[in-house]
Order: C-alpha cells, then structure tokens, then sequence
C-alpha cells in the first residue's frame, strides 16, 4: 500500500494498494456513509424526441460515491465500492447509483468525518512491505501448503497419499523420494517468484526427512527455510495448529495472523481455566473498560465493518478510552479461525488487567 497523501484535518487520505491484501485493507477502511474518489467509467445515455433513451458510449471519468457498500472478493483481487455519486462530471446525474471498481496500482481518495487512530494504523502497517510466509505441513499421509495473508492463510496445496509402512522398507525409500519430489515441486512453484521464507511442520520424521531432502536436492530453497517444527497433525490441521501454537513465531514475528491467533489463544485460555482476566461481548467489555481494567482489547473486523453508525460510533469511542490507558488493540480477521472463535463469542473481547466477575452472563 502506497500512502500518497494524508490530509486529516480535511478528512482525506489518498492511497494506492499495490497487493491483493492491500484491497481487503480497504475493505476494512471503508465505511458506509464514507466518500471514496477514483477514476471510473459510466454509459452515457442519450435521449432525443426522434428515438427511445438508448445507451451510449462509456465515460471516463474522476468520480466520488456515498459509500452505501463495499464488497471484496479474494478469489478474483477486486474491491467494489457501491454508492450514490456524489461528485461527477455534468454529463452524469449526481445522486445516481455507482459503483467504482478499484483495481491495484489504482489512486483511491477515502473521506471520513473522523479518522479513528486503529484505522490510521491499519493503513501504516499495509504500506510497510511485508512477505508472505510458506508453511509446508508433511506427514507420511500428504502434505499441504500455505501461504500467510494478512487476512488469514491461504492453503495453496493439499495432497493426500499413504506411504508403505516401515516393514516395507525398499518400496517405502523409493515412495519417500517420488512423494518428496512432488511436495518440492509444489513448493518451489510458489516459492520462485518471490523467495519467501519457509517453515516446514509435521509430525513424526517425516518433515526431518524432508528437510533434509530440500538440502540436499534444492540448496537455494532450502536457504530460504527458517524453521523446522513438530506439530500433532500433518496436512491442513497441521498448519492451523502451527498458527495456534505459535511456532511460527521465530520465521515471522511481526506476522499479523501469528498475533491474532495468539491472542486468542489467550481468550479461550483464560475462558476455559474460568479466569477473571478475561469478558466478552459488548456490555461486559464496555463495563470492564469503564472500570479500567482492559489489558488488551481484542475485536473482530466484521464487528466494526458491518455495524450500523450509531453502533460503529459507541465501538469506537471505546477504543479510543482504552487507548487512553495505553493498552494495545487486536483487530482480528475473521478470515481465518482465530477470528472465528471471536465472532462465536460476539465479536469482541478483552484481556483484563485484574479479575472482574459479574452474576450475570457476559455475553451481550
């Protein structure tokens, strides 16, 4: 993400996303009642008394929207913006229904009446250049890959096999080197274009194994390995729980999903232990923030993107009282599994400083 200008006391920034985790940034940005600016095309109808209203050719041109929605698909890359235009050239009726369809490399100029600081952020950590992280999960049952989002992770590979078992020691060393090639090859595909760095988990010997194969058959991949871990389980399952038990920690310590995931690792600890530290759900957060005993406040992005003005309005002004006590905020994706506990548990939490027990249920 490319920050081109920011003018707070006139409500604007100006930004081009250059990834496609910059576009659900924006998705995350954007809210309805926002005025979002970028160049846009629109059919031009003409009407005279000879003929009918027909369609003419499509405009170019600089255009604004009242923000009603904002849609993002993550499988096609491309962010709509739906509204009611607010500023157009004279040939197209102001008022009208729009949506401008950003695309990367693509100047977009978001106006807000304020500009919440968790926001701010979110646009300051996206413009800091930040390489996705591959995790290979291989047992002697397949292997999957996954490259690290923003957003969550994306599983890029899965595939299933069995070896032959350790009684059949030759057909098990023959089927080991043709298994381990293909993993290799599916690895190297998505490693080549930018030589991210890659984690290999697993349970067993398997991912030793391996490991040492990639040294042996792909010397300047195998530099780009910065760990070796063992989890419970291979495949998918594996990788989700390397990203629950934080063995990602030490190749990516500034990754987004490794923070998310950790902390609510920490909720659901506290949560199942019965502590005190810990409330969830709105009246109990906001009671917990009142009395100043947030530690950390931990709130889902669909809790702030889809609630109404009135609702985003009273989210915010918390957010900005437990930043005035100095304790850190967690907006947690709910494109990955961490964000799904959050959502179960009504999409906001806290950590607290000292235990606070109420009668009644914290859930609002």
């Amino acid at each position: 993400m490319k920050i081109i200008e920011k003018n707070l006391p006139q409500g604007f920034v100006k930004v081009v996303p250059d990834s496609p985790d910059d576009l659900w940034h924006l998705y995350n940005v954007i809210y309805q009642g926002d005025e979002v600016y970028a160049y846009s095309s629109r059919a031009i109808k003409s009407d005279t008394e000879a003929s009918r209203p027909k369609s003419g050719e499509r405009m170019s041109a600089f255009m604004g929207v009242k923000v009603i929605s904002v849609g993002w698909d993550k499988f096609l890359g491309k962010l709509r913006v739906h509204g009611t235009i607010c500023h157009a050239p004279d040939v197209i009726p102001t008022g009208a229904h729009h949506t401008l369809s950003i695309a990367l490399n693509q100047q977009v100029t978001i106006v807000k009446k304020d500009w919440p600081k968790h926001l701010l952020d979110r646009l300051t950590r996206a413009s800091e250049t930040e390489k996705p992280l591959l995790i290979i999960s291989i047992d002697d049952e397949g292997f999957a890959i996954a490259e690290t989002k923003q957003y969550g992770v994306d599983i890029r590979v899965e595939e299933r096999m069995r070896l032959p078992g350790k009684h059949e020691a030759d057909k098990r060393v023959e089927a080991t080197k043709g298994y381990f090639k293909r993993a290799m090859t599916s690895l190297n595909q998505l490693w080549a274009p930018h030589h991210n760095a890659i984690v290999i988990v697993g349970a067993g010997f398997v991912k030793g194994e391996f490991a040492s194969y990639l040294s042996e058959e792909a010397k300047e991949m195998n530099k780009s390995v910065a760990d070796v871990k063992s989890v419970n389980n291979g495949g998918t399952s594996g990788i989700y729980e390397a990203l629950r038990s934080g063995v990602l920690l030490k190749a990516s310590h500034r990754l987004r999903i490794v923070d998310e995931t950790e902390t609510m690792e920490e909720v659901m600890k506290r949560l199942g232990k019965g502590e005190g530290t810990v409330t969830y759900g709105l009246s109990a957060v906001e009671n917990a923030v009142i009395m100043g005993a947030v530690e950390k406040l931990v709130v889902a992005d669909t809790t702030l993107r889809d609630a109404d003005e009135n609702q985003r309005l009273k989210l915010e002004e918390l957010m900005h009282q437990v930043e005035k006590r100095n304790a850190p905020i967690t907006v947690v994706s709910t494109e990955h599994e961490a964000g799904a506990k959050l959502t179960a548990l009504g999409g906001i939490a806290a950590l607290l400083r000292f235990p606070v027990y109420r009668d009644t249920p914290t859930q609002s």
